[in-house]
């Protein structure tokens, strides 16, 4: 009986054995396999001569070599695509994009590796004192700017925007829209979390201005301060923001980063309009000032984009300023709803009903491969990185087939904002004074700059400071 055990004993030991060193046996063949289409993607990269059969290997195989790069030098076996302007701050990082891999980082050291193939620049950092140039016909330029003109007014002219090869802004025009940028859902417009009723509102009335105004970037392009200094001279406006400040918040609330507070919410919602203007006019460019009533439950009054109409919620769901010829004007309208429960609630029934008419709207939201405050999508940033990620990769395709490069090129219209306009009746007060000293002759400026960069630019070599402030002021 003993002697049958000890045969079963060493019979498993010889099976396990056996399973262990198969097991050994194929990882070094896996690994082998790894480092034979490591091989193949430089040949890819470095001379395009690729067999299709190494090629299907390859894909087949692309997930096992991501998560196995271990050293430094597995970076060549990659394109880069290097972070000129250091937005992510990553110093390295290797990305997968769908079937395609790519190394990110901010390390400028990179410039001159043969194998980055593409430069990305945040739009706030855009500068000329740092330029990769020259610029290889294989490099690609990138720009990533969600924000307005008044954070770097020379992207916004034909000159500059026509630099790039791929974009990501605001513009719906744009390679990679983000006009949607600051919405997070669909159900969150519809949404009733925060909503209060009308008859509650009515109640609040008696202490709370009709219309609430939030702001602290005071005088901007868009001269929104000088409009509602002159809105409260026929209409009570409750502002907490240091522009036109007449009524605190809570002081735990005082901070911009408690503007996504619960409690901040609660105290918006109580109110039945909300000024919701944006710091520059420019198409497509909207921000949480006019998602955010909505999402409240509050009526808009909307003060930003031309095309804001092409992305709300239902035909009447918010107040137009630009259909009043005059703030005298929109605060008779106002007072007129404030005093009419019936026509006042016909700006929420699309949230009452839990009906979004807008199939702009929808389709954009559908359709973007991006997340807002949401941990289970990629962000913007990623979906950036990856739209030019499958593009770089997709041009290496073609070299492989013995096709010419594809060449993306930006448009005029994926980032471009008119000159600002000072309202007619701001003349007498700061914000004309703002407008007409600073931001004007800026938007000015700026596209003299604009000119210069591309004239330089073109010339495909470094250049200095001192060339360019030399063409900016030339006559």
């Amino acid at each position: 009986m003993i002697r049958m055990r000890r045969k079963k004993m060493w019979a498993s030991c010889f099976c396990f054995a056996a399973v262990f060193f198969l097991m050994v046996t194929l990882q070094v063949i896996t690994e082998l396999g790894n480092s034979e289409n490591k091989v193949a993607v430089i040949s890819s990269l470095q001379s395009g001569l690729l067999e299709p059969v190494e090629r299907q290997a390859f894909q087949f195989k692309k997930q096992e070599i991501h998560s196995s790069l271990k050293t430094e030098s597995d970076v060549n076996h990659y394109p880069i695509l290097l972070w000129w302007s250091p937005l992510t701050g990553e110093t390295g990082r290797l990305g997968q994009c769908g079937e395609d891999v790519c190394f990110f980082t901010v390390n400028k050291t990179y410039q001159h590796n043969q194998m980055t193939r593409a430069f990305l620049f945040y739009g706030t950092d855009f500068g000329i004192d740092s330029l990769p140039l020259p610029r290889e016909d294989y490099h690609d330029w990138a720009l990533f700017h969600e924000e307005s003109p008044k954070n770097n007014y020379k992207l916004f002219h034909e000159s500059t925007i026509t630099l790039f090869n791929h974009t990501a802004t605001f513009s719906r025009h744009s390679h990679l829209p983000l006009t949607t940028q600051y919405l997070e859902s669909v159900e969150i417009l519809k949404s009733l979390r925060y909503m209060i009723p009308l008859q509650t509102k009515n109640s609040l009335r008696k202490r709370l201005a009709p219309l609430a105004y939030v702001q602290s970037d005071c005088n901007p392009p868009s001269d929104r301060d000088s409009y509602v200094r002159e809105l409260m001279c026929h209409i009570e406006v409750d502002s907490y923001g240091e522009c036109l400040h007449n009524r605190d918040l809570p002081q735990h609330l005082r901070n911009p980063t408690a503007m996504d507070n619960g409690n901040f919410y609660k105290i918006l919602a109580q109110y039945k309009f909300i000024l919701a203007f944006e710091n520059a006019i420019c198409e497509d460019y909207i921000t949480e000032k006019l998602w955010r009533p909505l999402k409240l439950g509050v009526v808009p009054v909307y003060f930003g984009s031309p095309s804001v109409v092409e992305w709300l919620p239902s035909n009447k769901s918010a107040i137009l300023v630009s259909s009043f010829s005059h703030p005298r004007e929109l605060a008779h309208y106002i007072k007129r709803l404030d005093t009419n429960d019936r026509e006042y609630e016909s700006y929420l029934q699309w949230k009452l009903k839990g009906d979004i008419s807008n199939p702009r709207l929808l389709t954009a939201m559908k359709e973007r491969k991006w997340g807002v405050k949401d941990i289970t999508q990629d962000n913007y940033i990623d979906a950036f990185e990856c739209m030019v990620c499958n593009r770089v990769w997709e041009n290496i395709r073609r070299k492989e087939k013995g096709w010419l490069p594809r060449r993306w090129s930006a448009q005029v219209n994926h980032l471009s904002c008119p000159q600002p306009e000072t309202f007619w009746f701001s003349s007498s007060n700061s914000g004309w004074t703002s407008l007409q000293e600073m931001w004007i002759p800026s938007f000015k400026q700026s596209k003299r700059e604009a000119w210069a960069l591309r004239h330089l630019v073109e010339r495909n070599r470094n250049f200095t400071a001192q060339e360019f402030w030399t063409l900016v002021f030339k006559e």
